[in-house]
């Protein structure tokens, strides 16, 4: 497991951490969601993220891919063969943010329609009649 740098206070239940702050430093940032995301379907090489994803970075997307694997959510298999092959999974641990991951998704389709609706009915005021 990776250091990680508190900065929210206690948990209001006793704890040394919020564990919402906890899971977010395994889980947060841009691009880990994404990823995971993804690792649902299946294993990943890496260039298939980089299509996938086409707005990350080489780097970043090393950086994530090891976060997630020193964190024990993403397993990373190296096969030993030329041209190297590489292939990403979810690990059994990984694996139990699954249902988080898709109420996420289904959150965000509820949150983008609702975008969409509100978008759609300040177009149709700023209209001249």
């Amino acid at each position: 497991m990776r250091e990680r740098k508190g900065g929210f206070g206690e948990c209001p239940e006793g704890g040394v951490a919020c564990p919402v702050e906890f899971t977010l430093g395994v889980i947060g940032g841009k691009w880990k969601g994404v990823l995971l995301y993804h690792l649902m379907d299946g294993c990943k090489r890496f260039n298939e993220f980089r299509r996938i994803c086409p707005g990350i970075t080489q780097r970043m997307l090393t950086l994530q891919l090891r976060e997630l694997e020193e964190d024990g959510i993403v397993h990373r298999e190296v096969y030993q063969q030329i041209p190297p092959k590489v292939e990403y999974s979810l690990t059994p641990f990984g694996q139990t943010l699954i249902p988080i991951i898709q109420q996420m998704k289904v959150w965000g389709l509820e949150y983008q329609s609702k975008q969409l609706s509100a978008e759609s009915c300040s177009s149709d005021k700023e209209l001249p009649m």
